[in-house]
């Protein structure tokens, strides 16, 4: 059997039937590259598993990307927060970018990510194309992915929460108080962890011996206003539940607003949980009765995992869930 050919720049635009510094821009983040050629070279790239050689003048630049998609929101600010000081105590700093979509990192990102050394990427709630995974792995950056929208793909490094076990514990809790009408207020429909809350909510149900109403189960989109516009609505069924779970606190805010314009009073009327527990929620009128989940430490250990695996470190797991816990407050009491 003959030996394995090395995958170098000249293979892949050997294969891809272009030539060498075309190959290079694709790797570069060059824009000058017509997309279906970027395309084909991309996606060898990827099948190859193609590494750039390290030069021994190569050292770390201390620089970790932060992604986001968006980052108008408290929650954004605990993820910060948490990145920061894990890269300050490995002496690095963090670059912060904001795509103002889901749709993950594109081409203008990935070529200011080439003018500049940095020596990992860690990605927040966003999807991550097979294109742009090329192009790190092409480039040599480890990267990491927050809080995933959709199911991570193979191989790639993840780092979330006990989503699943946040909505049980959540819904158990108003079980207890003897709750059986629960409203529930979901994220997205498409975002992994709006429906590993909603599954946990279901589940919760179930073991009860709750039959599922499908009218008190909404969608939102992690903002307030759809917590008030979703708290509105349940609060107008002809049978209204007498607990909403929100899907964030930020939605668990904006039902309260909602119970307040109906002159209803949290938690004698209507018994509110969130999920993230985020600074506000100690703060809120009632305290806010949350599920806590641990934002500051999911970013630092996606910081440290991604420094480490940029000094050639392997992560034990590709995915990691750290556990929530329901903290309770004072906006949840038994049913009257």
């Amino acid at each position: 059997m003959s030996a394995k050919r090395r995958v170098t720049i000249a293979v892949i635009a050997e294969e891809a039937g272009v030539s060498i510094p075309t190959v290079s821009k694709v790797i570069n983040g060059r824009p000058e590259v017509a997309p279906a050629t970027r395309h084909k070279v991309e996606r060898l790239l990827q099948e190859h598993g193609y590494q750039r050689r390290v030069s021994q003048d190569d050292t770390p630049a201390g620089l970790v990307d932060l992604v986001f998609a968006e980052i108008e929101s408290p929650w954004a600010m605990e993820i910060v927060r948490g990145a920061e000081s894990a890269a300050h105590e490995a002496g690095a700093s963090v670059v912060i970018s904001v795509l103002h979509t889901h749709a993950g990192p594109g081409r203008d990102w990935l070529e200011r990510l080439a003018a500049r050394r940095t020596d990992g990427v860690v990605i927040v709630a966003s999807r991550l194309s097979t294109g742009v995974q090329a192009q790190l792995s092409a480039r040599s950056l480890p990267f990491v992915v927050v809080d995933p929208e959709g199911e991570p793909a193979p191989g790639v490094v993840s780092v979330g929460a006990t989503n699943w076990n946040g909505g049980l514990a959540a819904t158990r809790h108003l079980l207890e108080l003897g709750h059986r009408r629960i409203g529930v207020i979901s994220g997205p429909a498409d975002m992994l962890c709006s429906q590993a809350r909603v599954d946990g909510y279901r589940a919760a149900l179930e073991t009860a011996g709750v039959p599922l109403a499908p009218e008190l189960v909404r969608r939102g989109t992690f903002l307030v206003d759809s917590g008030h516009d979703q708290g509105h609505e349940l609060l107008s069924l002809d049978e209204p539940p007498t607990a909403i779970f929100a899907g964030c606190d930020l939605m668990a805010f904006g039902v309260f607003e909602a119970a307040r314009q109906r002159g209803l009073r949290v938690p004698e009327d209507l018994s509110v949980v969130g999920f993230d527990d985020l600074p506000l929620s100690k703060s809120a009128w009632p305290p806010l009765t949350t599920v806590r989940q641990p934002l500051q430490e999911m970013a630092a250990l996606a910081t440290r995992t991604v420094l480490g695996m940029g000094k050639g470190e392997v992560p034990e797991t590709k995915r990691v869930e750290l556990a929530t816990e329901l903290i309770v407050r004072e906006s949840t009491a038994p049913v009257e």
